[in-house]
């Protein structure tokens, strides 16, 4: 798992260094009603926020697409995933839409983005998904959705060798 950690960090300086990930998925980039106000029906309502929020079991909101994240927090949650053989997922750009934008941030009540959403709960941002990355919860929690972590596979070609 060493190998795995090391890994994580070296994706972690190269997000920091700015470096855009390759293609992940054909996500959903930004794909919210229009604008509205908060309190109506537009795109950063809690109403419209919790749809995004239980459309998919891996849901992302995130500054940039997956094929081309705008931030290095973002793109280490891209790489993250990529990591783990995570494909298929949603991501919201949310520098597409100001109102989503403070939308997401109100419904998780956590100031930042990526904000990251397993089977719509809210798990983190880029720091707690690294984490979890870093000690095997992320692995669980995946495979609490169906989804089978690349790295299983990984450490078994390990072990034959």
């Amino acid at each position: 798992m060493s190998g795995v950690v090391r890994a994580a960090w070296r994706l972690g300086a190269a997000a920091a260094r700015g470096r855009a990930g390759r293609p992940l998925s054909q996500a959903a980039t930004g794909d919210a009603e229009g604008g509205g106000a908060q309190s109506g029906g537009g795109s950063g309502s809690r109403e419209a926020v919790e749809r995004l929020v239980r459309e998919h079991p891996v849901v992302v909101f995130m500054k940039g697409s997956p094929a081309q994240p705008l931030c290095g927090f973002s793109n280490a949650v891209v790489q993250i995933l990529r990591l783990h053989g995570v494909e298929d997922y949603r991501a919201h750009d949310v520098l597409q839409d100001p109102d989503l934008r403070q939308g997401i941030k109100n419904y998780s009540n956590w100031p930042t983005i990526p904000q990251v959403y397993l089977n719509g709960e809210f798990v983190g941002g880029c720091d707690i998904l690294l984490q979890m990355h870093q000690n095997g919860d992320l692995v669980e929690e995946l495979k609490k959705l169906g989804i089978r972590s690349a790295l299983l596979d990984a450490e078994k070609d390990q072990d034959k060798k």
